[in-house]
C-alpha cells in the first residue's frame, strides 16, 4: 500500500490526488510543521520546516500502486513543475528514498505498519519569495493582517481548516491575535 502524508489542505481538498474513501488517520509520524511558506495567493501555509517543534501528521492511502505514478499524482495535485519533483515531492519505499531530512522518520514509521511505500509534499519554507527562509512569527502575523478582502479570505479559511492535531506554536499565536480558530464544520 501507497499512502500520502497530509497536514494542511491536501488533508480537506486533494482534488485531482486519487485517495481511497473514508478519512484520513490521525496517527501518522511526527514531523516539524509550522506556518512558514507564503504561497503564490499570499497565504501562509504549513510546510515541514527545521527546527520547527514536530507535530502527528495525517496520512491516507492512495488508489495507485506505482511510486512513480504517486510522485507524479501528488506533484499534479501540489501544482509542482517536473524540474522541482526531486526537491519538492518527498517519497519513501523499501527500494529507494528521497533526500529528505525527514526520510529516517517516515522510514521508522512506515516499516512499523508495513506500508510499501509513503510520499509526502516537501515544498520549503518561503518568506519574501525566498525559497528556504524562514518567516519569524512576527512576520507570519504582518503578512497575513495586511491581507485584505477575498484574499484575506482565503487565508482564513486555511489556518482555520488545517487540521486540528496540527498544533504549532506559530498557530497559536495566529489564532490568539486574528481570532482565526478551527471552525467545526470546516473539519
Amino acid at each position: 500500500m501507497i499512502v500520502c502524508l497530509g497536514w494542511g489542505s491536501l488533508c480537506w481538498d486533494p482534488r485531482t490526488l486519487p485517495v481511497e474513501a473514508g478519512e484520513w488517520a490521525q496517527d501518522g509520524p511526527a514531523l516539524p510543521i509550522e506556518f512558514t511558506r507564503v504561497s503564490k495567493d499570499n497565504r501562509v501555509t504549513l510546510v515541514v520546516t527545521p527546527e520547527a517543534p514536530e507535530t502527528t501528521v495525517l496520512w491516507k492511502a492512495l488508489a495507485l500502486d506505482d511510486l512513480d505514478e504517486a510522485i507524479a499524482a501528488l506533484a499534479e495535485r501540489e501544482d509542482i513543475r517536473e524540474a522541482n519533483i526531486p526537491y519538492s515531492v518527498g517519497y519513501w519505499s523499501a527500494g529507494r528514498t528521497s533526500d529528505h531530512r525527514e526520510v529516517s522518520v517516515i522510514e521508522a514509521w512506515a516499516t512499523g505498519r508495513g506500508l510499501d511505500a509513503v510520499i509526502w509534499t516537501a515544498l520549503k519554507p518561503r518568506f519574501m519569495g525566498e525559497s528556504g527562509r524562514i518567516p519569524d512569527i512576527g512576520q507570519v502575523i504582518d503578512s497575513l493582517d495586511g491581507l485584505e478582502g477575498e484574499t484575506r479570505a482565503i487565508a482564513e479559511r486555511y489556518v482555520r481548516r488545517a487540521p486540528v492535531q496540527i498544533t504549532t506554536p506559530y498557530r497559536a499565536v495566529i489564532e490568539e491575535r486574528l481570532g482565526w480558530t478551527p471552525h467545526a464544520g470546516d473539519q
